[in-house]
């Protein structure tokens, strides 16, 4: 029941002024805040570590923020994905480097996990003329889950893969020309992980972004997206030179590098909310103990 009134929920947020979402999503970013110990905590620790130049006060205003717009880009998903297509276009501002995505040369977007991310893809699929594909965990609430399948299939002929379809598949609508929307970002356990730095702590990272530029002989081209008073900015970067190389541990660690200079520029917007450090190299302590 109480999936079925969010999504009620979600489609009236899409007939409202876009000031209005994001006042409700302040709201419910305090709400958050205030009532989500657990996930307030790894965010905390998450920020602690990576910046510890901050001090207590900085990182509780900086983790206050990151809610907000955690929450402001989770409603907004209402207008993304039920509102007027001409509104939506109108709130999704693509730009920098776009004719990296024409043609059919095979490409693979990194993109990093800011609270935009759905946006980002929203705004590629519906204004980028080609067939974009991206990997999808299935989500344990059946009803969520498949609402967030549609709305992540409503623009373009856009393709989400399964953990079940296996690298195979991918590849090879990689190298037939369907750019490859990825995000590579996260911490997937040890055994599919390499150790390199992010942000000078060891952090196990999949190389992913590596091996399917490798095997898909595709160029890695980042789409960064940030969330704006009107909406967001879906910038499209220069795809990067002499990637991959024959180390895949370098790849990450290059990878990580650069998405260190993005987060710097809105540190806000990251995704501080994943147990980003969970598993460490052996003999180190556990941060979320």
């Amino acid at each position: 029941m109480l999936s079925r009134l969010t999504l009620i929920l979600m489609r009236g947020l899409a007939h409202l002024p876009l000031a209005w979402v994001r006042a409700l999503g302040v709201a419910l970013g305090w709400i958050l805040f205030l009532g989500v110990r657990s996930r307030r905590r790894v965010v905390q620790i998450n920020l602690r570590l990576c910046f510890p130049q901050l001090s207590e006060a900085e990182v509780q205003h900086l983790s206050q923020r990151m809610f907000v717009r955690f929450a402001q880009a989770w409603l907004d998903r209402g207008w993304l994905w039920h509102g007027a297509p001409e509104v939506v276009r109108a709130r999704l501002t693509l730009t920098g480097a776009v004719q990296e995505l024409a043609g059919q040369d095979p490409v693979v977007i990194f993109a990093p996990h800011f609270v935009g991310l759905d946006a980002g893809w929203t705004a590629l699929t519906q204004q980028v003329p080609r067939h974009f594909t991206t990997i999808y965990t299935n989500q344990a609430n059946q009803i969520m889950d498949a609402w967030i399948l549609e709305g992540r299939q409503r623009f373009g002929s856009a393709r989400l893969f399964g953990r079940s379809d296996g690298v195979k598949t991918i590849v090879a609508a990689l190298r037939a020309g369907d750019p490859l929307y990825l995000l590579p970002d996260m911490n997937f356990g040890p055994h599919e992980s390499v150790f390199v730095p992010f942000y000078g702590v060891s952090a196990a990272t999949v190389p992913s972004l590596s091996r399917f530029a490798r095997l898909g002989r595709a160029k890695v081209v980042p789409v960064i997206t940030r969330l704006t008073p009107t909406g967001y900015a879906v910038e499209v970067l220069p795809s990067w030179s002499d990637f991959p190389c024959d180390d895949a541990v370098v790849d990450t660690a290059r990878m990580n590098a650069s998405l260190q200079s993005y987060i710097d520029s809105m540190p806000e917007q990251y995704y501080w909310v994943h147990k980003r450090f969970k598993d460490r190299p052996n003999g180190e302590p556990d941060f979320y103990q």
